[in-house]
Parts: C-alpha cells; structure tokens; sequence
C-alpha cells in the first residue's frame, strides 16, 4: 500500500525486445532521478546503437509532483513516446526512463502497428526490471542539552529515524533523516521543548 511518501520506480537496468514483420524493437530501461541522467543513457545509446532507425523514449521523474517527457524519435506522431509512457504510467513507475530502439525491417506496419510494438517492447523491458518502493524522507538538525539525550534519543529510535551525525557534549547535535509522512509530527514533538532548537 502506498502512502504520501512511497513510491516505486526499478532497481536498475533491464532490457527487453519485440520483433515485429522483421522489424526489431530493442527496449531499455533506466533508474534515473534528473534529467542529465537521462540525457546521458540516451546519449549512450545513440552511440551504441548507431546504425538505427529510430530512438524513442518517454520518461517521468519525481514525486508526488511529476515531470515527464515522450518523444516518438521520428517516428508518426502518437505512435512510440506516448504508448512506452503508458506502460509507465500503467505500472505506477517514476524515477525512470525507457527507450525503444527501433531497426525497420522494410514491411510498413501502419500507425496500429507501430503503437503495438512500441507498447510491447516497452513492457517486456519493464516486465524484466526489478520493481521497488522508495521513501521520501527530510533531514533534520536538532541541538540540546545533554540531560535531554535519552528522551531524544528512545524518540528516534521508536520513529525509526536514521542518523547521520551525532556530537555529545554539553550540548549535543544530531542531524537525522526520517520518511516525509513522519516529518511534521517530529517536528512538534522536538519544538514542544524549549530547550530543544530544530532545524532542516
């Protein structure tokens, strides 16, 4: 079940493949968090696959507030980016890229066609990929006195806080990480305490 916080997107990459009236439809899949990512997986594949008719791709990043992009790589418009985004879209997918790599195996196959084979391939690449849910989290800062340590400290530990620094002395300074849906409710507790300053 997903919460405010929780999405999913894949482990990594995975690679897929549909032939179609001698066609071939190479399809690949990328975790990618930024644009530059995906400017750099394409850039590598046009590289790679150099000799091919057409590159088209569709992705999305984010979350809960999307940015996406498709783009049909020459082929008649509505016929690749859009169907490969449906398939990310039908699998609830963000943080990711897929790009089908199209050789024209010299049978047209007509708009119907195309969309078909361009869905196909983008879903058996992301058939193949390992799904996985990703937390939201926000990091916080948080000074006091040392006699407040233990309470700040059973307070963490029962909210599953992950900590990243930690300095102890008469005052003491923890910055920690906890999921998103948590972030208000810490807040309060610490700012509840006077002696406790907080900070992002």
């Amino acid at each position: 079940m997903l919460t405010m916080d929780t999405y999913f997107s894949i482990a990594g990459k995975s690679q897929g493949l549909y032939r179609e009236k001698a066609s071939k439809f190479l399809s690949f899949a990328f975790q990618v968090t930024a644009e530059e990512q995906v400017k750099t997986c394409l850039a590598q594949l046009k590289k790679e696959y150099f000799d091919a008719n057409h590159h088209c791709f569709a992705y999305r990043l984010g979350f809960p507030d999307f940015t996406y992009r498709i783009n049909d790589g020459g082929e008649p418009s509505g016929s690749a980016g859009k169907p490969i985004y449906g398939q990310i879209i039908s699998k609830n997918l963000s943080d990711i890229l897929v790009v089908v790599i199209r050789y024209i195996g010299g049978t047209r196959l007509g708009i119907p066609g195309l969309t078909h084979a361009y869905k196909t391939a983008a879903k058996d690449a992301l058939d193949r990929a390992t799904i996985v849910s990703r937390i939201l989290s926000d990091s916080f800062r948080i000074s006091f006195p040392y006699e407040r340590l233990t309470f700040v400290m059973q307070t963490l530990k029962r909210e599953q806080a992950n900590l990243e620094f930690q300095s102890f002395d008469q005052t003491c300074e923890i910055q920690f990480s906890i999921r998103k849906s948590k972030s208000e409710m810490i807040r309060k507790k610490f700012s509840a305490m006077i002696d406790i300053s907080i900070g992002k």
